[in-house]
Order: C-alpha cells, then sequence, then structure tokens
C-alpha cells in the first residue's frame, strides 16, 4: 500500500479541519527564507535571494497545496488544505484577497482542500482580468472560476464522483482541462463552460491511457490539441485530442504533484518523481519517439540524500533557462541553470532544511521571482539575480 504524504494531508483536514474567517495576515517577513538559503554553483552563476515570506495566520496550520503569480506579475496566488485561496501582492507580500470562505455557507461545517489553481491567461478575447480556476478534492470535485478583486465566485462545475487534483489552461486561454481519481482527462470551453471532450485509453498497442490517479497536467505550449497527464501509474500519458486518447507515453515516472512541464518550445518535457533515485528528468519531445534527454543529479546542499519531488517546473522565459523542483525527505527546492542545449543543467540554490516538504513550485512570468508552497502553511518569495 503506497502510504502518500500529500493524500494523507487531504484526509486528515477533511476529516476534522473547520475553517474560520480569513485571519489576519502575518507581515510578509523578509528575513525567515533567508535563513534556509543554500548558493550552489560557481564564480558567476546566478543566485536566489529571499524577498519576502507569506504566513496566512491558519490554526492549526493549513499545508499550502498550490502557489502560482498571475500573467501579469502583480499577484501571487496559494492555495491551502482549509479550502481558502489567498492572493497576495508579489512585489510587497502583503495579503491583497482571501478567497473560498466556506464556513456558514449551503451547511458546510468542513471545507473543501483546494488543490490546484491556475490564472486564466490574459488575452484579447478575455474582457475580464484577474479570473483564478481553481479545483478541490471533495469527492464531487469542484471547478470554480473567481474574480479575484471582487472575491465572487463566477462559476461552478461539479464532476460527480471525481476528486480532483490538477488542471491547466492553454496559453491563448480558450480552453482548460481537469484531471484526478477517476483517471480521466476532461477538456472545457472557456467561453462556454462547458466540457467539449473527454480523454481516454490508448491505442491499445502502446499506450493504455492511465490506470490511477492524476496529479499533473500541462498543455503544450503552442498546440490545444497535445496535452500532457502523469500520476500513480508510473506514466506520463500524452493526449491527442483529434483522437480522443493517449497517443504517446513515458514510462517510469511516478508523479504524485504537479510536476510535469514542457520547455516554452516544446521541445522538452521535465518531470519530477517522488522517488529517491532519478526523480528529476528532461525528455526530448519531437515528432517520433520521445527520449529520455537527462537525468539530474540531485546532490542535496544539506545532505547526500536525494529530494523525493512533489513539484517541477520549468522557467517560462523563451529559452526556459531554468529549472525548479521540490519536495520531500530533505525537505528542500533546488534551482538549476538549463544550458540552450537543454542539456547538462547546473545548480545555482537552494532552499535546505525546511521544516516541511515542498508541495508547490512557480516561477513568475518574468523569471526574475519565484514562489514556493510548502506544507508548513508558508509561502517563500525569491529573487532570481
Amino acid at each position: 500500500q503506497v502510504h502518500f504524504l500529500f493524500l494523507l494531508h487531504y484526509c486528515r483536514y477533511l476529516t476534522f479541519l473547520t475553517m474560520a474567517a480569513p485571519p489576519a495576515a502575518a507581515p510578509a517577513d523578509p528575513q525567515e527564507a533567508t535563513d534556509h538559503i543554500a548558493k550552489l554553483g560557481g564564480v558567476g552563476s546566478r543566485r536566489i535571494r529571499a524577498r519576502y515570506t507569506c504566513d496566512p495566520g491558519y490554526k492549526p496550520v493549513s499545508d499550502c497545496f498550490c502557489v502560482r503569480f498571475s500573467p501579469d506579475d502583480q499577484y501571487v496566488a496559494a492555495s491551502f488544505a482549509n479550502g481558502a485561496i489567498n492572493i497576495y501582492n508579489a512585489d510587497t507580500g502583503k495579503q491583497e484577497f482571501v478567497l473560498n470562505n466556506v464556513e456558514g455557507k449551503d451547511g458546510l461545517s468542513t471545507p473543501l482542500p483546494t488543490t490546484q489553481l491556475r490564472w486564466r491567461p490574459h488575452t484579447v478575447q478575455s474582457k475580464t482580468k484577474s479570473v483564478l480556476i481553481s479545483v478541490n478534492a471533495e469527492f464531487d470535485g469542484q471547478i470554480l472560476h473567481w474574480h479575484v478583486k471582487s472575491g465572487k465566485c463566477l462559476h461552478t462545475i461539479t464532476e460527480k464522483g471525481n476528486q480532483l487534483f490538477c488542471l491547466d489552461y492553454f496559453s491563448d486561454g480558450s480552453q482548460f482541462a481537469t484531471a484526478g481519481r477517476d483517471r480521466l482527462v476532461r477538456v472545457y470551453d472557456e467561453a462556454t463552460k462547458r466540457e467539449i471532450q473527454t480523454l481516454q485509453g490508448g491505442d491499445l498497442k502502446e499506450t493504455a491511457g492511465h490506470s490511477n490517479r492524476v496529479f499533473s497536467l500541462k498543455y503544450h505550449p503552442h498546440h490545444p490539441h497535445i496535452l500532457l497527464s502523469g500520476g500513480w501509474d508510473n506514466t506520463v500519458q500524452v493526449w491527442d485530442t483529434r483522437r480522443g486518447h493517449s497517443v504517446r507515453s513515458l514510462w517510469n515516472c511516478y508523479l504524485c504533484g504537479d510536476s510535469v512541464d514542457f520547455t516554452s518550445d516544446g521541445s522538452q518535457i521535465l518531470t519530477g518523481s517522488w522517488r529517491t533515485e532519478n526523480a528529476l528528468q528532461m525528455w526530448d519531445f519531437g515528432a517520433g519517439d520521445i527520449n529520455l534527454a537527462e537525468t539530474v543529479e540531485w546532490k542535496s546542499a544539506s545532505s547526500a540524500s536525494t529530494c523525493m519531488l512533489f513539484a517541477a517546473q520549468c522557467s517560462k522565459d523563451a529559452e526556459s533557462s531554468m529549472v525548479l523542483a521540490g519536495g520531500s525527505q530533505e525537505n528542500e527546492a533546488k534551482f538549476f541553470m538549463r544550458p540552450p542545449n537543454g542539456r547538462d543543467l547546473q545548480p545555482f540554490g537552494a532552499l535546505v532544511n525546511l521544516p516541511k516538504p515542498v508541495f508547490s513550485v512557480d516561477f513568475a512570468p518574468s523569471s526574475r521571482m519565484a514562489a514556493i508552497g510548502s506544507a508548513d502553511g508558508l509561502v517563500r518569495v525569491l529573487d532570481i539575480l
């Protein structure tokens, strides 16, 4: 039986945690993360510097499951095991808004853990800005569209009998997709909020679809018909909406969080596996087979042991010049430089000796900041210099 820390936290909070009114958040602390920074790499390498740490002040402490910068770098959104979504000023760390306070609504006595967030991309098609979409792990999972500045829930979609663990938008904001416990990938039209396709299974020769829960989902940066998903079945599936099923797959990738990504040009795939060996890997994604490009060596800044990854992401600049990953066992997050050829990633900084595992990481669209959310309930934001 797999004892999965991430899911245990869901169950624990669903059982006994009740949501209080939003507490007065502690002031953003610029020093807290500094105590955990380790500089790696040689002379001339990039480096990281603590900007601030956000403490939402929930009692008991509520795990931070997801962090995401807004498309304009104005806000950082963080979701928690108690269902709350806190919105911080990305420049100062000041708490600006709190969403999803469920106390007293519809007779709910327990919160619905908000498992993942995505900001709707800012495009010419978007009349309303500052829209955030969230999913939760209730047994009838919900997809919620939020208008951040007013605090209003604009739309709710319910997937009956399916706990939702992940979602993603295509880059132009025209569609989004979700996945979770039932192993299917559902694609929705953003304008109508209607499901337009369900992806399942494979070609029964090379691919078979998923056989267990799905925790990570990512659109190709340029092709809306291509999606990646990964989870507990040790595979990453490559879906083609034109076929309606999986068309290719990566084997031996054990994904337990938001840990699959494309580089900005779509030429490589990044995977972060929750295991002690070969956890962080880059794959060449071309017209033919998907080939392993590199298994990134992870030597801890504080220990000879490796980190079991819950989160992994490429930076959002055109070259995807950096990679950030973090997880449990060593409870750290590490930054890597990614050379133009996509090979030989080198570490240049890390947050080490954190009190609890790292569950989520995110680069700012500008690639000049990064946010790290962990099970201690804090959101640490760093400058990248």
